[in-house]
């Protein structure tokens, strides 16, 4: 495919990326845009469960990306910065003394640092009312945030992963760092190989994990999606189209709640412009 294309191609997922609203996106959420661009009657198959191979390598899109100017990308956002070392107890309180002292009834936490950059970028954790953290960042968990959980009586922590041996085993092992804390569960949002089929999303191809590498899997995962991931297949966060990624993870997080009005009643019901859940098969 040549690198005329390619940045033509990328200029169209730019603006799809984007939409509706301005929204930001990685530079991974814009390669898996610019495939859907590239891929010739994804429109006609996409209500037909698979989950195709990239059309396009992701080495040729960086090359031409870089090309292009990742400046003259509009909505893109930069890398993720890497994670800072923490303070020690009792160093860079925050301004406000008694931030912890509230009940905190959710927390978002992203296998992905720059899928949970992309959130905060789009301000979901304020229409959530839910702070958005990496993973990595995270873990172990302020013993203070886990207080503010703990004090909220029935606060659950969202985990938002990749169908991938390491993501469908992540709730897993947050629910055991986290330790036993009463009344705060821990509940996985996806992605499983069954939402990637649904959603027709691009796969790649890894090393077979084997069985040690399948230990943590859920046992809610069904046998075929068991033997995807042991092919060494995977899905990313990533490859959810954006807005409809952060219409579900609202959606997710906040639960039936009945209507109000707020400063992001105008934003949401923008967002939610033909925008659908995860699939639920």
């Amino acid at each position: 495919m040549s690198a005329v294309v390619t940045g033509r191609a990328i200029a169209v997922a730019a603006v799809r990326a984007a939409s509706p609203g301005g929204l930001r996106f990685t530079e991974r959420q814009l390669y898996y845009e610019t495939c859907r661009v590239l891929s010739p009657g994804s429109a006609l198959l996409r209500r037909l469960p698979g989950t195709p191979a990239p059309v396009l390598r992701l080495r040729a899109f960086t090359r031409a990306l870089d090309a292009r100017g990742r400046e003259t990308v509009p909505g893109l956002l930069p890398p993720p910065a890497a994670p800072s070392a923490r303070p020690l107890a009792g160093a860079g309180e925050p301004s406000e003394p008694d931030l912890y002292d509230y009940g905190l009834p959710r927390l978002l936490l992203c296998q992905d640092r720059a899928v949970a950059g992309m959130l905060l970028a789009n301000h979901v954790h304020l229409e959530a009312a839910c702070p958005v953290l990496a993973v990595t960042d995270a873990l172990p968990l302020d013993p203070r945030l886990l207080g503010a959980l703990e004090r909220a009586g029935g606060a659950v922590v969202h985990v938002l992963h990749d169908a991938s041996p390491a993501g469908v085993a992540l709730p897993a092992a947050v629910r055991a760092a986290l330790g036993p804390v009463p009344g705060v569960r821990v509940v996985s949002l996806g992605l499983v190989p069954r939402h990637a089929a649904a959603l027709r999303l691009p796969t790649g191809r890894g090393p077979e994990p084997g069985p040690a590498g399948l230990a943590g899997r859920p046992a809610a995962l069904r046998p075929r999606e068991a033997d995807w991931l042991a092919s060494g297949r995977f899905a990313e966060v990533a490859a959810v189209p954006p807005a409809r990624l952060v219409r579900t993870v609202l959606r997710l997080t906040r639960g039936p709640r009945p209507p109000r009005d707020t400063l992001w009643n105008g934003l949401r019901g923008l967002r939610g412009t033909g925008f659908m859940t995860w699939p639920a098969a």
